[in-house]
C-alpha cells in the first residue's frame, strides 16, 4: 500500500499508511502493524461500536474507543480504513519482526 487513508471520528484523526497506524486526538497513539491486534466490535443495540487496539504480545499500551451510532455513520471511510489494517496485519502473520 502506498497511499495513507485517513478519516476523522468525533475529535480522533486516523491515519494509515500501509504500514503506521496513527490516531491523533487527546490520548494519541501510533502502532506499527507487525505488533498489532485490532478487534472491531458491534453494533450493540443502540448502534455503539468499539475498536479496540493492542500491541500484540505486549500487556498494555493499547487503546480502546467506543463510538455512538451517529459517530460511526459519519465517519466516512473509517470502516474501509479498519479493514485495510485488518489486511496489512494479515498479511504480515507468520513473518518475523521487521
Amino acid at each position: 500500500m502506498s497511499d495513507e487513508i485517513m478519516t476523522t471520528v468525533g475529535t480522533d484523526i486516523y491515519s494509515f499508511d500501509g504500514r503506521i497506524l496513527e490516531i491523533f486526538g487527546i490520548f494519541p497513539a501510533r502502532f506499527h502493524i507487525r505488533h498489532l491486534d485490532l478487534r472491531v466490535t458491534g453494533p450493540d443495540r443502540k448502534g455503539k461500536r468499539t475498536v479496540e487496539i493492542g500491541h500484540g504480545r505486549v500487556q498494555g499500551g493499547g487503546t480502546i474507543r467506543s463510538y455512538t451510532a451517529a459517530e460511526w455513520e459519519q465517519a466516512h471511510g473509517l470502516a474501509a480504513l479498519l479493514e485495510a489494517v485488518q489486511a496489512a496485519i494479515d498479511s504480515t502473520l507468520g513473518h518475523g519482526p521487521v
